[in-house]
């Protein structure tokens, strides 16, 4: 005979629980592992059971093997970022969500306009209690339904402007830089270095959200810490292993990593 108190609880079942929320269970999609560590020590002080996806390929396999009460959804992330991890799965079957973002603002403009619970990095405890008090709202309010969530897809659906020049901040000057005279981008930590012809800037910018910003027929992504401007490659060499030797015009030499391999491949391809 079957234990009814061990049986699944609905997602409803956390509108009514106390402040700290009650025992359910939490993914957290985060391929930044302290983050991800800080993410969990916040749940499990309040009572919560945490899990952590790496990435987004790994957050789709565990929401489909086990979809959990909440997802905490970090939007930057290399490969698939989490409005990716949104269209593959898609409204109906997205649990509860909180997206955790750097400063995108056309992340945040998104989630404002369509009332998205978000967490804005660096996350503070406070910030972290206010979005988990709104989610309890929510759904004491709503139950699970995502129709804002489906909001969210229909903007992101939609013809959206990409960035035309970058604003340099030095010594009390604005200076700028158009984004064509851009050769490519390289991470930096927190940072990220423009190489242009005869110059280099600083911008305090993580790789990741400066891509979703770039213009995808214009910015070709071939490393996790290198996009390159594809108006200035001159050609491509083929390495043993799937990896390629972008070459681009001013002389420049960039090695690829083998998982953009196919990228690349779909890139260089002939549309005949």
């Amino acid at each position: 005979m079957s234990d009814p108190a061990a049986a699944p609880r609905p997602r409803a079942a956390l509108a009514a629980q106390p402040a700290g929320l009650g025992p359910f269970r939490v993914l957290v999609v985060e391929d930044d592992p302290d983050m991800a560590g800080f993410l969990v020590r916040l749940l499990v002080q309040q009572g919560l059971q945490a899990e952590i996806a790496a990435d987004g390929y790994a957050a789709l396999a565990q929401i489909a093997a086990a979809p959990p009460d909440l997802v905490l959804l970090d939007v930057q992330m290399p490969e698939m970022d989490g409005f990716g991890v949104l269209r593959e799965l898609g409204a109906d079957a997205m649990p509860p969500v909180i997206f955790v973002t750097a400063h995108d603002k056309y992340a945040i403009q998104a989630f404002e306009v369509n009332a998205i619970d978000y967490l804005l990095k660096p996350v503070t405890r406070e910030r972290f209690s206010k979005a988990l008090g709104r989610v309890r709202e929510r759904i004491a309010a709503y139950g699970t339904d995502n129709e804002h969530v489906q909001s969210l897809l229909q903007q992101l659906a939609a013809p959206r402007k990409y960035l035309a020049r970058v604003a340099l901040r030095s010594a009390g000057r604005i200076t700028f830089v158009n984004v064509e005279d851009i050769q490519y981008v390289q991470a930096a930590e927190n940072y990220v270095q423009l190489h242009l012809k005869t110059a280099r800037h600083l911008l305090h910018v993580p790789i990741a959200t400066l891509e979703s910003s770039l213009d995808p027929r214009l910015f070709l992504r071939i490393h996790r810490s290198l996009i390159v401007n594809v108006r200035h490659i001159l050609e491509l060499e083929t390495g043993l292993h799937g990896e390629y030797v972008v070459v681009l015009n001013g002389g420049a030499r960039l090695q690829s990593s083998r998982s953009y391999h196919e990228k690349i491949k779909s890139w260089a391809a002939n549309p005949f």
